[in-house]
């Protein structure tokens, strides 16, 4: 036992000998290097930095640009380069009716600052939005008429046939799809149609019910008024409307029309139903009356009158019926 003590002694001094040594060895090098100048006070860790120099060269980059450049024809390529196609009417038309809405808003809330076109996001993005379209207006006019003049088509044939990326299944399963779609949103429409058919004829019940309560309130205040004696007319009994009354005008004229239908419209009275020379002569609508005992039928058959009994017998029969 005393042995592996002395063992276990021997290399705990080791271990602390070796430590000293490189704690001495690391200090003496940190004296070192301040002696030098290369450290500062507080500094313990010396950190070296390698400055990287940027240098242009020009001739290097174009003949990196050359190697990954593809040099073929502007029909493969198909880049443009470009000014933007001049501005439609009717985009500057909607350009300058934003711009004064836009003035209208900013002016009435007077907390915001005065406006200035310039300054206005919205516009900006609008005036963006509007370069691009013009640039892609512009390198398609360009593109085109460079194509036509290089014999391309530009126009598709009519009997072009391209084969479908999908297959016939799929779009089946598409179509059924959108079809689904279609139906639910014809459903929820009928059903919105309905409840809104509920609720106006609701309302109209409603309404209805309401007005046949004030006329019916109406009418109890009417009767409560002649029970009193202060209304002693029933007028307010009959569903029409009372006439209105007439004026002295049209008194005299309802007066004249009574006597003109009464009297006729003057002139000569006498001898108006005196016979004339040619009234005497018209005979169109005379009739030969006939004789009691001619009295015939359509048929052609005269009619004869009944016996007494049978005559009797047919007033019975009717007394009978009554």
């Amino acid at each position: 036992m005393k042995v592996k003590k002395v063992v276990l002694h021997t290399e705990e001094a080791r271990a602390s000998s070796e430590s000293d040594s490189e704690y001495n060895s690391s200090d003496e090098e940190l004296q070192e290097a301040y002696a030098k100048g290369l450290l500062k006070p507080g500094l313990n860790v010396v950190i070296e930095k390698n400055k990287r120099e940027y240098k242009n060269r020009v001739n290097l980059m174009k003949d990196k640009l050359k190697r990954f450049k593809l040099d073929l024809p502007w029909i493969e390529r198909l880049d443009m380069v470009n000014a933007p196609a001049p501005l439609a009417p009717e985009l500057a038309l909607q350009m300058q009716e934003q711009e004064v809405r836009r003035a209208k808003q900013l002016r009435g809330n007077k907390k915001l600052p005065q406006y200035d076109p310039t300054n206005d996001p919205v516009l900006n993005d609008f005036h963006r939005e509007t370069m691009f379209h013009r640039q892609a207006q512009g390198a398609v006019m360009n593109a085109i008429a460079r194509l036509k003049k290089l014999g391309v088509p530009t126009i598709r044939p009519e009997d072009y046939f391209a084969e479908m990326a999908k297959s016939d299944t799929h779009m089946h399963k598409i179509r059924q799809n959108l079809m689904r779609q279609q139906t639910i949103a014809q459903r929820s429409e009928k059903v919105r149609q309905l409840r809104q058919q509920r609720k106006v004829g609701k309302q109209m019940q409603i309404e209805a019910t309401l007005k046949k309560h004030a006329e019916k309130r109406k009418l109890l205040e009417e009767v409560k008024k002649y029970r009193k004696g202060a209304r002693r007319d029933l007028d307010f009994l009959d569903d029409k409307k009372r006439p209105q009354k007439q004026t002295v005008d049209q008194k005299v004229a309802a007066k004249r029309k009574m006597k003109n239908a009464k009297y006729g419209f003057g002139g000569k009275k006498r001898d108006s139903k005196k016979n004339t020379r040619a009234s005497s002569a018209n005979v169109a609508e005379y009739r030969r009356p006939s004789k009691p005992g001619n009295l015939k039928k359509k048929g052609g058959q005269s009619e004869k009158r009944l016996g007494k009994d049978r005559r009797r017998q047919m007033k019975a029969k009717k007394r009978r019926q009554q």
